[in-house]
C-alpha cells in the first residue's frame, strides 16, 4: 500500500473514531453522521439516491436507515412517483442536531489540520478534491 493510501486510510479510521467518541452519547454510530447530514441536506432523497451520493452499498443504506427511523432521527415513504422507491425524510430531531452534528465534524477537521497553515489548508483541500473527483470517477465506469 502506498503512504499516500495509508495516510488516508489511517485518517479515516481515526475520524471513525472521534466521531464514536462525539455521536454514541446521541445514540448514532459513526457512519450516521453522513446520512443524516445528507437526508438534512436532501429531504426526500431516495434510499438508492443516497447510496450513490455518499459511496454506500445500497443494503447498508437501507439498514442504517431503519436504525435512524428507529430512533426517531428520519421517517421513510414511499415515492409517490414509484411506490418501490423509498424516500427519507429528516425529524425535527435530526433538523435540531443538524448544527451540533456539524460542529463535530468541524472540530475534527480543526483537530487534525492544527499544524497547517491556511496556504497548506487551501492546497490540501484542493489537492483532496481533485483525488475524490478520480474516485468518483472510478464509481461512475463501474
Amino acid at each position: 500500500m502506498s503512504q499516500i493510501v495509508r495516510d488516508i486510510t489511517e485518517i479515516s479510521r481515526t475520524g471513525a473514531q472521534y466521531r464514536i467518541d462525539q455521536l454514541s452519547p446521541m445514540g448514532l454510530k459513526a457512519c450516521h453522521a453522513s446520512y443524516l447530514t445528507e437526508i438534512c441536506e436532501c429531504p426526500g432523497i431516495s434510499q438508492d439516491g443516497l447510496a450513490r451520493r455518499i459511496y454506500i452499498n445500497k443494503s447498508n443504506v437501507a439498514r442504517q436507515a431503519a436504525v435512524l427511523e428507529e430512533e426517531g432521527f428520519i421517517t421513510r415513504r414511499p415515492s409517490a412517483v414509484d411506490k418501490r422507491v423509498m424516500e427519507l425524510y429528516p425529524t425535527q430531531k435530526a433538523i435540531d442536531l443538524l448544527p451540533q452534528l456539524q460542529a463535530i465534524l468541524s472540530c475534527w477537521e480543526d483537530w487534525i489540520t492544527q499544524e497547517l497553515t491556511e496556504e497548506e489548508r487551501e492546497q490540501l483541500s484542493a489537492l483532496l478534491t481533485k483525488m475524490k473527483a478520480r474516485s468518483a470517477a472510478y464509481m461512475e465506469e463501474r
